[in-house]
């Protein structure tokens, strides 16, 4: 998300500047009006580049573990009374990852230069979300730093969790699958061959199924090297494709429509969004800029779209409901959720509900995911083990009742 930099005037008419991540000027002026500062002049920021990291980093990313710490290490020792300056210091010494370190180093000289801490975190946007960023700046203004660490925390800390459910679902399909490519490979550059051989000395007539298995062998083997760079180059077609925002976008919606696992998919993805409204709703920011901010986090690109109309029809005044409604994104029981919580006031709660109900049927899915997959992936293997014996051994059956004959 662009960083502004704006002037403007409290409301008790003190000039005040800084810096804030909005989609546009016109956000941006709405989120300082929000805030009770009457806007003068907004820009771009132009301070607030990626910067890569400098250092021993070369090769290591920031992963989510660290940001947890991060952001946990910043609620103890602000809760301890321990100022900014320190904390930060005391972060980089205890560090594990040089990338880490010198981003902590990066953020601590913004800070002493004047900038406020949202700020100098917006600087290193390849390493704090603009979400994160936004939150950190919501705590600046209402002074509850210390306690939107802490949801920062949580936060992050469900966001763990609910890739590692994934993950633990998937590696056993993921790992059948890849060893029947193996097998597959192994018999026709290996094993087939060899049959090949020796029905060619015998001169017989093959069966229809084994002509197909030796000529795919015959082709894999004489074409590899071919067949190797056609997939590589379909890997590297793939990868460029999804990095358009139009594959991207076309992608992340056909994988809510994958059998078993794009139910999972939406589940997961809405509960991450319920989780990170609700953030932003108790941290006090308007339905507007929660969305706004929300869409950018929600790992999908077709559910950040949908989310972006829900904002633009609650910008026009249409009510929350109405929008998540006519989104096509949320089930009934969310739906009425979201209805109890704007008739309640209590919005936030009920989107807190609304992801714990999401990510009990997410785990309750993966759970149960291998008990769904585990028919396919046998009769897939069964399928592959009855070609590959019928077109190896139903020649050597006919060789057999020929010579028994005799």
């Amino acid at each position: 998300m662009p960083a502004f930099a704006y002037s403007g005037r409290n409301a008790a008419g003190e000039r005040v500047d800084g810096v804030l991540d909005a989609p546009d000027t016109q956000t941006a002026a709405t989120q300082l009006s929000g805030s009770g500062v009457i806007p003068l002049s907004i820009a771009p920021d132009k301070s607030a580049r990626p910067v890569a990291p400098r250092g021993g980093g070369w090769g290591r990313k920031v992963k989510l573990i660290d940001l947890l710490m991060f952001s946990r290490q910043m609620y103890s020792l602000m809760k301890a009374g321990v100022p900014i300056l320190r904390a930060l210091d005391a972060l980089n010494e205890s560090a594990a990852n040089p990338v880490m370190q010198q981003a902590l180093v990066d953020v601590r000289r913004g800070l002493e230069g004047g900038r406020e801490l949202s700020a100098a975190l917006n600087a290193k946007p390849q390493l704090f979300s603009p979400f994160y960023v936004a939150m950190v700046k919501v705590g600046e203004t209402t002074g509850r730093l210390e306690e939107i660490f802490l949801r920062l925390y949580e936060h992050l800390e469900f966001q763990e969790y609910m890739r590692n459910q994934v993950k633990s679902a998937l590696r056993y399909p993921t790992f059948v699958i890849g060893i029947m490519f193996v097998a597959l490979a192994v018999l026709n550059l290996f094993v087939i061959p060899v049959f090949a051989k020796v029905y060619k000395s015998f001169g017989a007539n093959l069966p229809p199924i084994t002509q197909a298995l030796i000529g795919f062998s015959e082709f894999t083997v004489t074409y590899w090297p071919m067949l190797a760079g056609m997939m590589v180059a379909a890997v590297w077609a793939f990868r460029r494709w999804l990095m358009s925002p139009a594959g991207r976008y076309r992608w992340d919606r056909q994988k809510l429509k994958f059998p078993i696992a794009g139910r999972i998919i939406m589940r997961a993805t809405v509960a991450r969004f319920a989780r990170s409204f609700a953030l932003a709703m108790r941290s006090g920011l308007s339905a507007v800029q929660g969305l706004s901010l929300v869409s950018q986090v929600v790992d999908n690109s077709y559910v950040a779209d949908r989310v972006e109309k829900m904002r633009e029809s609650v910008e026009r005044g249409e009510d929350l409901l109405r929008a998540a409604r006519r989104s096509e994104v949320f089930t009934p029981i969310a739906l009425q959720m979201i209805m109890v919580g704007q008739e309640s006031g209590s919005l936030d709660d009920m989107m807190d509900e609304v992801a714990d109900v999401y990510s009990r049927d997410v785990e309750y899915d993966l759970k149960n995911l291998s008990a769904q997959i585990e028919p396919i992936l046998i009769v897939m293997l069964g399928v592959l083990l009855l070609v590959v014996a019928l077109g190896v051994f139903l020649p050597i059956w006919d060789l057999g009742g020929a010579a028994f004959k005799r």
